[in-house]
């Protein structure tokens, strides 16, 4: 009677055990990801600190708010932190939290789907979307989140408009569109190939 064999203590032939192998040369590009999400967390907490030194009343860190938003005060402008300046700051700082919750699911859910199982059922902390994560799904969340980007991008141009051309607003605003109609394909696409699945 032949026994059943433990399909964890399967042997692969060598060349595909190699091929499946390779998937490992990911791990040091996600490690690589981690690393830049350090340096957006390092860049958030300066900002925020330049922010709160600026409601202060430092000048200096005023000044370098009003460079990294790109603000154009006007000839009359008094060089204190006014409403603009505020919101478009803000707004770097969401675009921040939102670009690193983009790398979060790039690294978790990339892990996940092309290199190796987590293990992470039953733990309290695991993602609700990474429960049903897979290449589909990941395209779909990936989409969603670069719209959003795109969304803060366009409203901090729009707040700070009299400092871009025509040309920039146009353009911005037409790439933000073609994200839009992009991230609804590829909605569309999968619905459509998980619909023929049943």
């Amino acid at each position: 009677m032949a026994s059943l064999q433990d399909p964890t203590q399967v042997r692969m032939r060598p060349l595909p055990n190699m091929i499946f192998a390779s998937r490992w040369l990911q791990l040091p590009l996600y490690l690589g990801l981690i690393l830049a999400q350090g340096v957006y967390v390092f860049h958030f907490w300066v900002e925020l600190m330049h922010l709160v030194q600026a409601a202060l009343g430092d000048t200096q860190a005023l000044q370098s708010l009003v460079n990294s938003i790109g603000y154009k005060a006007g000839p009359d402008w008094e060089p204190k932190l006014n409403e603009t300046v505020i919101m478009l700051v803000v707004l770097g700082l969401i675009d921040v939290v939102m670009i690193s919750n983009l790398l979060i699911m790039v690294i978790v859910g990339g892990y996940e789907t092309f290199v190796s199982r987590m293990n992470l059922e039953g733990h309290p902390d695991q993602p609700e979307w990474l429960s049903h994560v897979n290449a589909s799904v990941l395209k779909v969340k990936l989409a969603t989140a670069i719209i959003g980007i795109s969304s803060i991008h366009l409203l901090k141009t729009f707040i700070n408009a009299e400092n871009y051309s025509e040309k920039v607003l146009m353009w911005q605003t037409v790439i933000h569109v073609a994200f839009l109609l992009s991230a609804m394909a590829i909605a569309a696409t999968d619905r459509l190939l998980s619909n023929g699945k049943h």
